[in-house]
C-alpha cells in the first residue's frame, strides 16, 4: 500500500498548493485558467479514448453504466457529500461546488491504467515505480485543479486511496481479469468520461457525469464475450 498512500499525499499536498494558488488569483484570471484547464481536460479525455479497438464495447459500456448509475442516483449522492462536506469543513466560494471539484479530479486521477497497472504492480511484487511516477503527475494535476476547482479535489485523495487500494490488496485475484485488452478498454471508456466532464467544465454541456461512473468497470465483463 506504500505507493498508493503516497500518491493519496501528493493529491493532498498539491491541493494545498493549488488552494494557495487560487486565493491569489483574480475572478477574471480565474476564469481564463479554468478554461484551459478544461482544454487540457479535453484533450487528456481524447487521447484515453483512442486506446480502446472495440466501439461496440465502448457504446455497451457507457448505455449500461449510465442506466447503472442513474438508478443508483451517484450523481446526487456525490453532490449530497459535497454540500456536507462544504458545511463541516469549508466555505465554498459560491462558483464552484466541492462535488465538482470531487468527481472531476477522481475521475482524472482514477480512470488511466497507470492507476491499474501500477497498483497491480505494486500488490504483487511491491515495485512502487509506476504508482510513483503517477504521484508525480497527481500532485502537479491537483495544483491546477485545485486552483481552478476547489477544496473539493482534496477529496479525491480518499478516492485514490481507496480505488487503488482495492486493486492492490486484491492484485493476485484481480490480475487474471484485466489483461492489457481490458485496460485498454477501460482507458477507453473513461477517457469519454473525461472528455464530458471536460465539457461540462467549458459549459457546453451539463451532464451528470457521475452516473456514469459505472461505466468504467463495465469492459470487465463485456471483454468476456466480445
Amino acid at each position: 500500500m506504500l505507493g498508493t498512500i503516497v500518491n493519496a499525499l501528493a493529491v493532498i499536498a498539491g491541493t494545498f498548493i493549488g488552494l494557495l494558488l487560487k486565493k491569489g488569483l483574480p475572478e477574471k484570471i480565474s476564469d481564463v485558467v479554468m478554461k484551459g484547464v478544461a482544454l487540457c481536460v479535453l484533450y487528456i479525455g481524447i487521447s484515453s479514448s483512442l486506446s480502446g479497438t472495440n466501439a461496440l464495447i465502448a457504446i455497451l459500456s457507457i448505455v449500461v453504466g449510465a442506466v447503472i448509475g442513474s438508478l443508483l442516483d451517484i450523481d446526487r449522492r456525490l453532490n449530497s457529500l459535497g454540500e456536507l462536506a462544504e458545511r463541516k469543513l469549508s466555505k465554498d466560494d459560491g462558483k464552484t461546488s466541492i462535488a465538482e471539484g470531487f468527481v472531476s479530479a477522481s475521475l482524472l486521477f482514477c480512470v488511466g491504467s497507470m492507476a491499474i497497472v501500477g497498483s497491480i504492480q505494486s500488490g504483487l511484487t511491491g515495485n512502487h515505480e509506476m504508482i510513483y511516477t503517477k504521484s508525480m503527475l497527481d500532485g502537479i494535476s491537483a495544483i491546477i485543479f485545485a486552483s481552478t476547482l476547489g477544496v473539493g479535489v482534496f477529496l479525491s485523495a480518499a478516492a485514490v486511496l481507496v480505488y487503488q487500494g482495492i486493486i492492490v490488496l486484491c492484485a493476485q485475484w484481480v490480475q487474471p481479469f484485466l489483461s492489457d485488452y481490458v485496460v485498454a478498454e477501460m482507458t477507453c471508456v473513461g477517457g469519454l468520461l473525461i472528455i464530458a466532464l471536460a465539457l461540462n467544465m467549458l459549459g457546453v454541456t451539463k451532464l451528470k457525469t457521475a452516473n456514469y461512473l459505472p461505466a468504467v468497470f463495465i469492459p470487465i465483463i463485456l471483454c468476456m464475450f466480445m
